[in-house]
């Protein structure tokens, strides 16, 4: 649920940077508009955790990156369970929220490291970096090409590499759950978070990360219990799936 930046035409929406611009100073908190991430994020970190590599390059901790990294629900988490990850978001306002709650809530003895950066994956592709993983969750329906996306996802990751997408299934039934009844209903979500338009079916996803030179490794469905989430073999709402560069 994250935007990247205006200078990247193939993957950058200006709109949504500003809608999640907006949302910066609320990101944090568990009842306001960001509660589904909330929600779903011990289960999509568990559910990451168990693809992601368990040591990076000369046996130092996996360096993982985290487009799309909004004010750090995942990037946080991801630290505290022992990765090096660097946190990335065109939106200013979205990062400064980040480091501001990592200033207020210092990172526990044993995790990993955690950086903060304002930018875009076609800059560290220019740059050439390079990570054990990647991590893009909810974003890859918010950009202007998915299948440019995953092209440049699989850029950023080493050889052997990890990538991790999570997203929303385009069906009838997350039209009616995830869009109109979060947006409307319910209200869990701002009205004009999402475009149904946008969502990407699992067979798309495969096809864009075979173009990418990417390998679909597992994939799980998520669905909201009681109190957080849980996995499911049902795809047709959320969805988490893990690649391999081979």
């Amino acid at each position: 649920m994250h935007a990247t930046r205006e200078e990247a035409p193939s993957s950058v929406s200006s709109e949504e940077i500003a809608r999640f611009s907006a949302l910066a100073d609320k990101w944090w908190d568990p009842t306001g508009p960001m509660r589904p991430l909330h929600a779903m994020n011990g289960l999509r970190i568990e559910w990451a955790s168990r693809h992601l590599p368990l040591r990076g390059r000369k046996s130092r901790k996996p360096h993982v990156l985290d487009i799309g990294c909004g004010a750090g629900l995942a990037s946080e988490a991801l630290a505290k369970a022992g990765y090096d990850v660097l946190g990335l978001d065109a939106s200013a306002n979205g990062i400064a929220a980040a480091q501001a709650h990592l200033e207020a809530n210092p990172l526990p003895a044993g995790s990993g490291t955690l950086h903060y950066r304002q930018g875009s994956a076609e800059e560290l592709v220019a740059e050439h970096a390079k990570f054990d993983a990647v991590m893009a969750l909810e974003i890859i329906e918010h950009v202007t090409d998915p299948e440019a996306f995953m092209i440049m996802l699989s850029q950023l990751v080493d050889a052997n590499g990890t990538v991790i997408v999570s997203t929303m299934n385009r069906t009838l039934r997350s039209l009616a759950v995830g869009k109109i009844g979060a947006e409307y209903l319910l209200r869990l979500l701002p009205v004009g978070t999402h475009e149904w338009r946008k969502f990407i079916q699992p067979s798309e996803l495969g096809r864009y990360a075979r173009a990418a030179g990417l390998r679909m490794v597992a994939i799980s469905g998520m669905a909201p219990g009681i109190g957080s989430w849980k996995e499911t073999r049902d795809l047709g709402i959320n969805y988490i799936a893990a690649f391999k560069k081979d």
